[in-house]
């Protein structure tokens, strides 16, 4: 990875602020969640508040969004199972809804954030190189971190042929209930 990828840096020498990247903001999230929201055990369900993606592209040659707003719920009904929801702007720009269960079996607790893994099983809809738009199902490795009120799922997306372009996905999310 090239230094510039981890320079979190602000230039404001020049009149313009540096973009952070997602490594920084990554790794400045999970410093945070890991000191100020430290998890305990808590009954269910949770709700958690999501605004979009993030995403690191395999593809960097090509001219891919890399902040993928939008909105989107997720309910863990327990800790295995659980379900989210929503819409964001996809990599391609243009808007895309979602929905997915998800199966999180596997589970630790280090420095009391919560920490699980599974897989999503999702439908997506709103990229024109697959099925024109329409829908379409997608299994995903999912890894959850979560504290009391702050949390994040991390997922990576292949490279499909010119269909879909693989990503490295960081999700953020609050929680609400």
């Amino acid at each position: 990875m090239p230094a510039r990828d981890l320079d979190c840096t602000v230039d404001y020498a020049h009149g313009r602020a540096r973009r952070a990247t997602p490594l920084c903001l990554i790794l400045g999230f999970l410093a945070g969640m890991s000191s100020a929201c430290a998890a305990d055990s808590e009954s269910s369900p949770q709700v958690w508040l999501n605004a979009g993606f993030l995403s690191w592209h395999f593809q960097q040659d090509k001219d891919l969004r890399g902040t993928n707003w939008g909105f989107g719920v997720e309910v863990a009904f327990a800790p295995d199972h659980a379900a989210m929801a929503g819409n964001y702007i996809n990599s391609d720009g243009d808007r895309s809804n979602y929905g997915a269960y998800l199966w999180r079996p596997l589970h630790w607790r280090p420095y009391g954030v919560n920490v699980s893994a599974g897989i999503a099983l999702g439908a997506f809809d709103g990229y024109q190189s697959v099925n024109n738009g329409g829908w379409f199902i997608a299994p995903l490795p999912l890894l959850a971190i979560e504290g009391r009120r702050l949390g994040a799922n991390f997922t990576i997306v292949p490279t499909i042929d010119d269909k879909l372009h693989g990503a490295v996905v960081l999700q953020l999310k609050l929680r609400v209930w």
